[in-house]
């Protein structure tokens, strides 16, 4: 949940005369990231103070419908009476939003606090007392610009609960959740969730394409600076530049995380009866690593906890992906489950040795986020020495990252058959892309399938698909350990080199 904590007394101070930690430089610097990574730093050298609820029960007692019902006026976003390409609403508290996040906006070189007013709200069907919203503030924010026509400003970005946030490019529906920083997560000691506890919004100019804004985050264990920039369109795209000030060690750092929903899908049907062929907000994980190697590894909704991890040094990229983009695959009129995006993150500079981890969790429905992706670095950072971390975020739909070569299309799981279904376990991978589509279909090329120690290969295949002029693979092995899980790898092959990404399978264990 989003929340505020306490500042240093001086700090307090400057701020109720007006005078932001935009003074802490001489005012014709204006404000800029190392102000908030000074206030960043000041938090870490401080004992933590967890944030403080305000919320009175006729707010807290709100369910899901009545807190949606609560709508930031259109007429008082800010700047829609400037005609400035991107405007801004906010999120009221109420419900599991029981503390207040601090909005500033950045004008020139000075920065001034948007204050919380009720007058911005309407409040629907709801019947809240004058006296139960005097001193609460905003719970979040989101960002409007036109994507999709020009005849209306879309939302593109919002930022909402601890330091969750996502975005949105033309044709797109929200699905992926982006968080600032991840710590411990699927840990037994439990997971530590940082705050944005502040943001400074930056005023654009008229025809700007790009919005900055910066975020305070704060954790018992570490607080931090972060710079948005915001670049809507077909793929819109978020550079990300983090400085972290730990306060106290921390086992597993997650840098970049990203959150979503596998439920169930063309690898693994529902338990239950359910219309929908699949439901999900991604269908994979896509890794590229240092060495040019392509990875893809279907999700999964295990029966209990699945962690596994991709050890890489300086990654290209890696991302949670929605590469099925047929409504015949949902037929879900509601959540239209193929308009979800795809989000790629792209390592700015040299980031070392240490693992893509990708996090499980068991779901019995489609209302949880069980699946977490993200970097951890081989050596965390050490309290007393700043870490900066530099990416770009990749929001997409129309023009997905994927290998030159061939990518992986779809994951099919059945039993094997000797007449009758037996009790192994068959795969078949669709391939397709531009190295596939220009071979003959009589063309001889081999499926590389390999099985970890708990695997046992029975039968490999790989035929021409002449619906899509790609190439199919086929997979029977069985299971050795019921218990344990199995790793299955495979790729396409001519004589000479690979000519597809590899196919990395997590088989969970019963």
């Amino acid at each position: 949940m989003a929340a505020i904590s306490t500042l240093g007394a001086s700090v307090a101070r400057r701020i109720a005369l007006g005078v932001l930690s935009c003074c802490l430089l001489p005012p014709a610097f204006g404000f800029g990231f190392d102000d908030v990574a000074a206030e960043a730093q000041k938090l870490a050298a401080a004992p933590y103070v967890a944030p403080k609820k305000n919320l009175p029960p006729s707010l807290a007692g709100l369910d899901y419908d009545q807190l949606r019902d609560i709508r930031y006026l259109p007429e008082k976003q800010l700047w829609s009476d400037k005609h400035l390409p991107f405007q801004v609403a906010f999120f009221h508290q109420g419900r599991s939003f029981d503390t207040p996040i601090r909005i500033n906006e950045i004008v020139g070189k000075k920065a001034h606090e948007i204050r919380f007013s009720p007058d911005q709200f309407d409040y629907g069907h709801n019947t809240i007392p004058a006296a139960d919203l005097a001193g609460l503030g905003y719970a979040g924010f989101r960002v409007y610009y036109p994507v999709n026509t020009d005849a209306y400003k879309d939302e593109v970005l919002s930022f909402l609960g601890a330091s969750y946030f996502r975005a949105l490019g033309k044709g797109q529906l929200y699905g992926v959740s982006a968080r600032g920083l991840a710590i411990d997560t699927a840990v037994p000691s439990g997971e530590e969730f940082p705050v944005f506890k502040e943001f400074w919004l930056e005023r654009p100019a008229r025809g700007d394409k790009e919005l900055t804004l910066y975020a305070l985050l704060d954790s018992r264990r570490v607080s931090g600076a972060y710079r948005f920039v915001l670049r809507p369109g077909v793929d819109t795209v978020v550079d990300v530049h983090a400085r972290l000030y730990m306060r106290e060690s921390v086992a597993k750092l997650g840098v970049a995380p990203l959150t979503s929903m596998y439920f169930f899908g063309e690898n693994q049907r529902s338990a239950v009866p359910d219309y929908r062929p699949e439901v999900h907000d991604s269908d994979g994980v896509s890794v590229h690593s240092g060495t040019g190697e392509w990875l893809w590894r279907p999700l999964v909704n295990p029966k209990h906890l699945l962690v596994t991890s991709f050890a890489l040094t300086n990654p290209i990229g890696f991302g949670l992906m929605q590469r099925d983009r047929r409504f015949r695959s949902y037929e879900d009129l509601e959540a239209h489950y193929e308009k979800r995006p795809s989000v790629w993150i792209e390592p700015e500079g040299q980031w070392g040795p240490g693992r893509v981890e990708l996090v499980e969790i068991p779901s019995p429905d489609e209302t949880n986020d069980n699946i977490v992706v993200y970097w951890v670095p081989a050596a965390s950072p050490k309290p007393g020495t700043p870490f900066d971390i530099e990416y770009r975020m990749l929001w997409q739909k129309e023009a997905e990252r994927h290998p030159p070569s061939s990518w992986v299309t779809q994951t099919r799981r059945g039993h094997g058959w000797e007449r009758k279904p037996d009790d192994s376990i068959s795969f078949m991978m669709d391939f397709e892309g531009p190295a596939l589509k220009k071979l003959p279909a009589d063309e001889k090329l081999k499926p590389v399938v390999t099985a970890g120690e708990n695997g046992k290969i029975l039968e490999t295949n790989v035929i021409h698909n002449d619906t899509n002029d790609g190439w199919r693979m086929t997979v029977k092995f069985r299971r050795l350990d019921e218990k344990k899980p199995v790793e299955l790898r495979g790729y396409l092959s001519d004589d000479n080199s690979a000519l597809s990404e590899t196919w990395s399978y997590i088989f969970p264990p019963d």
